[in-house]
């Protein structure tokens, strides 16, 4: 009996070890369980750290918007630095015309500016400025328009189109200011420059001679 009662000691000495470790290693689980859980409650998930691809994917996606944003920006600004150009020039254009020509259409927009008296060596200067060679002539005026353009756009004919657009806008806000339809130098300006806008944007390539003749 006594053996049994051994065994018996032996065994229940046993078991409780195993509880007892059981019992610690359970306990230890429940805590771990507990603090998750009320990490949950808190936030709502537990925080998991991005990854380095992540971190390299969003690095990239913000130096793709900033570099959008900053090209819609430096576009919206080459936009309105030729418009208000082209109005500049178109209204310059316009008072020179108006002082060679003595055109009665449009003198009074031109006393209108507060410019009430022309001599005689100012009209012959306005003459020589809007002749065909001229400073105010149709072509380097014309030129000065396209020049500026190319210049804002870095020759790029791509940008062409939104450039003309903004030159039309210049105009139209010229005859604005100008308070009526612009003289008829300013109109065939108008003319070149749409042509030499379109010549930017489509050249002509001449043609292969070798496949001429193939």
């Amino acid at each position: 009996m006594s053996t049994i009662n051994g065994v018996g000691s032996v065994d229940t000495s046993l078991y409780m070890q195993n509880s007892a470790v059981q019992g610690s290693t359970q306990k230890t689980a429940d805590e771990k369980e507990v603090k998750e859980s009320a990490a949950r409650e808190q936030t709502g998930v537990i925080y998991e750290a991005s990854s380095g691809a992540d971190k390299k994917t969003d690095a990239i996606y913000s130096d793709r918007t900033q570099i959008i944003e900053k090209m819609k920006a430096d576009a919206a600004r080459n936009t309105e630095n030729l418009r208000s150009i082209v109005e500049k020039l178109m209204l310059g254009q316009s008072k020179a015309y108006t002082i060679a020509t003595d055109d009665e259409d449009n003198m009074w927009k031109f006393l209108a500016s507060g410019q009430f008296e022309v001599d005689p060596e100012t009209k012959a200067q306005a003459q020589a400025d809007i002749a065909e060679d001229g400073y105010w002539g149709v072509e380097q005026t014309s030129d000065r328009i396209l020049d500026f353009a190319k210049a804002l756009a870095g020759n790029d004919p791509a940008k062409g189109q939104e450039l003309l657009d903004a030159f039309k806008k210049g105009y139209e806000q010229a005859e604005k200011t100008w308070g009526g339809k612009l003289p008829d130098i300013s109109k065939r300006t108008y003319e070149a420059v749409e042509k030499k806008f379109n010549e930017w944007m489509n050249p002509v390539t001449e043609a292969d001679p070798a496949k001429d003749q193939a």
